[in-house]
């Protein structure tokens, strides 16, 4: 296994005790899940309609990165609905059968969770076209020339579909659904409030500077600043008296190696081998991804996304290529041959990167 992949702020698997806190710190209502305001109203208006109405509501897509909170409003519309919840992900639907088991099973209003819905099998996703649109799948039976499409009715049900990639998604999928609501990143007072909650619920002690460092590392993430919030205060039980001042968040932080805009090791060793080994760039990015010992999909998909975010990286058809913000934010000086990616930000084809 990577070094990386239990990242602090990243996505890494958590053990069961890990995902109980982060089950007991899920709001459990829309009025008290902090930011993605227009997401939020928007999503009110279309359950309180349907329930005025007494029929199940369209169909939801939310897409956006990871543990910005779409798990947790899939939660939040089936506790609004009072409905039960069924929870699967588009990597264990692989044959037409596994989502006809699903389908079939669900009771009338119940609202179905497919997350990571770009990833499933494409005879279960021309499935599920049929059954959002019409409440009906066709079951085959046999095989051949012999084989028999067997209609069944489903009952009425609510699909919330989850996606990191809403690219990836073909059109007629997207089509279906009656409401979409993109997840944007929260910013640092959104995040500070959702660190005080959490920390009423763990039974933290906390200042508001003590709040508001954990909040600004977090990277825009819900699920990072809770993850954050746990690590400080196991520091602060340790080495102080328990109250996460701003001090303690910082010396814990600093501990775990997670600076002040949020880097952790991998982002650095990403930056630093991209400005000390190659000059600043351009480098293509198997070569980057060789350079710190990682697989060029970790690179791509864990490191990268808040590198370009944070104006540290910019992505352009000969390569990656660091800004003036990355020699910054390492404190070294750029040397004068450097491509400081200025016309280069504004250029983020990615996919015409020349072979190396």
């Amino acid at each position: 296994m990577s070094e990386y992949d239990e990242r602090l702020v990243g996505g890494g698997a958590e053990g069961p005790e890990e995902q109980v806190i982060e089950a007991a710190l899920r709001p459990k209502r829309l009025d008290d899940f902090v930011g993605q305001e227009r997401v939020r109203e928007q999503l009110s208006l279309v359950l309180r309609s349907a329930l005025r109405r007494g029929r199940t509501p369209d169909h939801v897509l939310l897409s956006g990165g990871p543990g910005l909170g779409k798990t947790t409003l899939a939660m939040i519309i089936a506790a609004e609905l009072g409905q039960p919840l069924r929870i699967t992900s588009g990597p264990a639907i692989e044959r037409a059968g596994d989502l006809a088991a699903v389908l079939s099973t669900l009771a009338e209003g119940e609202v179905l969770f497919l997350d990571e819905i770009h990833r499933m099998a494409r005879p279960a996703e021309e499935m599920l076209y049929m059954a959002m649109e019409d409440f009906r799948v066709d079951v085959m039976v046999g095989k051949g020339p012999g084989a028999t499409a067997i209609p069944l009715d489903i009952a009425p049900f609510t699909l919330v579909g989850a996606t990191t990639r809403a690219g990836m998604l073909p059109g007629p999928l997207r089509d279906r659904f009656g409401f979409t609501g993109h997840m944007d990143f929260y910013g640092p007072a959104e995040l500070e409030v959702i660190v005080q909650r959490s920390a009423r619920l763990l039974e933290v002690e906390i200042t508001d500077e003590g709040a508001a460092e954990v909040a600004s590392r977090s990277r825009g993430t819900p699920r990072i600043a809770n993850r954050l919030l746990r690590r400080v205060r196991d520091y602060a039980e340790v080495r102080g008296d328990g109250r996460v001042t701003h001090e303690a968040a910082r010396a814990a932080l600093t501990l775990y190696e997670v600076d002040e805009r949020g880097l952790d090791r991998l982002d650095r060793a990403v930056l630093a081998s991209l400005l000390r080994k190659f000059g600043g760039g351009p480098v293509g990015l198997s070569t980057l991804a060789v350079s710190v010992g990682e697989e060029p999909e970790t690179v791509e998909v864990v490191a990268e996304p808040f590198l370009v975010r944070q104006g540290f990286l910019a992505r352009t058809p000969r390569g990656r290529i660091a800004t003036p913000a990355a020699w910054a934010h390492l404190g070294l000086t750029p040397p004068p041959t450097a491509p400081l990616a200025g016309a280069a930000l504004f250029d983020l084809d990615e996919g015409a990167e020349q072979p190396e």
